[in-house]
């Protein structure tokens, strides 16, 4: 017999993303699961870094091993299971959530998922520009003329920009290109389903898969991509006031997005 720990499942991150919404609104505590261990801390596992709670590894939904490849993204990962209070509350836990996204899902599609990130950038946001007023223009100039500079001479994508919103159809060439660094960027080994995933979820939270590409390629920290991603909205609130339920709702996806560059930061394979 084995004397290896028993993994334990990370079902309720499933679980209480389908939880009745308004059942959680009136107590939201009782929807959650209880902590149930006292330590959360990240250590060496077959394959890589693990996280271990009270010395047992976690799994995924999935009952994969929750193994990263590099000691940081294991405490990153580690520090969100530690931070929880009397209840684990997965919104609260971007990068975990993320990684179980990779392992359980990226990991089994991922010629799928290489094609969505190729598809945005056929769409991509920095492509479609303002005509007026011109204090929007000028924000969305100076925001993304660089990215566009960086896609033609670091991706080798040469876009067609458009005015308004009329569709503006690529290059093959230029998503070509694309595609092929996508390809290069995911690469192989045990990191390529997580650097995918990243890419992915930064290219859908922005709109664009050249914000994602420059965050990815650290040309931009994750800040700087976020406020190129919302140029717009940030005109619009500069010009009509700021709008709470917006800005909550940007700060969540923000959070999303902060998770996305950290987990394409440190998974490197060694």
């Amino acid at each position: 017999m084995s004397n290896e720990p028993t993994g334990l499942d990370a079902d309720f991150f499933v679980a209480a993303e389908e939880r009745d919404p308004v059942k959680a609104a009136r107590d939201p505590a009782r929807a959650l699961p209880k902590r149930f261990y006292k330590e959360a801390a990240a250590g060496p596992a077959e394959g890589g870094y693990g996280v271990f709670l009270d010395g047992r590894p976690v799994n995924t939904p999935a009952r994969r091993r929750l193994v990263a490849p590099s000691p940081p993204l294991a405490e990153a990962v580690a520090a969100e299971w530690a931070s929880q209070g009397e209840t684990i509350d997965p919104a609260t836990m971007p990068l975990t959530k993320l990684m179980n996204t990779a392992l359980d899902g990226v990991a089994t599609q991922m010629a799928e998922v290489e094609a969505e990130v190729v598809r945005y950038a056929g769409s991509d946001l920095i492509c479609y520009r303002a005509g007026e007023p011109e204090g929007l223009a000028a924000a969305q100039s100076a925001a993304w003329d660089p990215l566009v500079a960086f896609a033609r001479e670091t991706l080798g994508a040469k876009l067609a920009l458009a005015e308004g919103v009329m569709f503006v159809e690529q290059p093959q060439e230029a998503l070509d290109a694309i595609a092929r660094a996508v390809r290069d960027y995911v690469g192989e080994g045990p990191g390529a389903p997580l650097r995918l995933a990243a890419l992915d979820v930064m290219t859908t939270l922005t709109g664009s898969a050249i914000i994602a590409f420059a965050t990815a390629l650290r040309r931009l920290d994750a800040d700087a991509a976020w406020e190129a991603a919302n140029v717009d909205e940030d005109w619009q609130m500069r010009a009509w006031g700021e709008d709470a339920e917006a800005l909550a709702r940007r700060s969540a996806r923000f959070r999303e997005f902060a998770a996305a560059a950290t987990l394409s930061r440190e998974s490197a394979d060694d």
